[in-house]
């Protein structure tokens, strides 16, 4: 957008662009300048970025992105200070295994300045179609540069500085208006300390040594009758020893007749 710039008084209104005038060095003293600034609605963006310490050497800084990049940061400045439990630490405190989080947040202010410039004057020449000179309220005259084609306003009629003639006062007002766009970024990092490594697992035994089973006492031998069942007879003994008796005999006769 193009700085706009309006002239106005209660005899002479001059509508020109921001470089209407070109004020000499004397004129300078003569002409009021204030200047406002107005401030629109600002908006707020927030990025985090996550990452892990991979490795520290001197001031240069290796992080594993969220994502899974490695990013090498080389030459960290010893005034980075990163919040950790609370405490500021620097470049040579950070420790692989440390999880970095930064939170960018930009601010986005539009704004627009004001200048406003005022001159008081009578017409003491016109030197068309380029300047004319005004002769000041402390009596001196200075010089106004008029670009090409610029129109003024006489009593309600548009003209040219060709219209204008000696004796005429102007009181001008030049306002200009220059739309801005203030953008700022506040940068917070922190951190968390690694996470302690898992205590040792203890020491198990290569072999473990079992007790062998308890055998179970084998029973006891059945105890021998103390007398045969009443169904029981030595007859039989008998008459077994009796022919093995009748075998040997037959046996010795056989030997001696040999």
């Amino acid at each position: 957008m193009k700085p706009r710039s309006t002239w106005s008084s209660a005899c002479l209104m001059l509508a020109v662009a921001t470089t209407c005038l070109a004020i000499s060095a004397r004129m300078s003293a003569q002409v009021q300048t204030d200047t406002s600034t107005t401030h629109g609605a600002a908006s707020h963006e927030v990025k985090v970025e996550k990452a892990t310490v991979v490795a520290v050497s001197g001031n240069n800084l290796v992080v594993k992105m969220e994502d899974g990049t490695i990013r090498d940061i080389a030459n960290v400045p010893e005034t980075a200070r990163v919040t950790v439990d609370g405490q500021q630490l620097g470049i040579h405190d950070l420790k692989p295994g440390m999880h970095l989080q930064r939170t960018i947040t930009t601010t986005t202010t539009p704004r627009v300045i004001t200048t406003t410039q005022s001159v008081t004057g009578k017409v003491w020449h016109v030197n068309p179609p380029s300047s004319v000179i005004l002769t000041m309220e402390n009596g001196e005259n200075q010089q106004f540069k008029v670009p090409n084609g610029q129109k003024f306003m006489i009593d309600g009629k548009e003209t040219d500085v060709w219209g204008l003639k000696k004796g005429m006062k102007v009181s001008a007002t030049k306002v200009v208006e220059v739309p801005e766009t203030v953008v700022t970024q506040q940068a917070k990092l922190t951190g968390t300390m690694p996470p302690p490594p898992p205590p040792p697992a203890p020491d198990q035994p290569i072999l473990v040594v079992v007790a062998a089973p308890t055998p179970a006492p084998a029973p006891a031998p059945a105890a021998a009758p103390a007398e045969l069942p009443k169904t029981g007879s030595v007859l039989p003994l008998v008459g077994l020893l009796g022919f093995l008796s009748l075998a040997s005999s037959f046996g010795l006769k056989v030997l001696r007749a040999k």
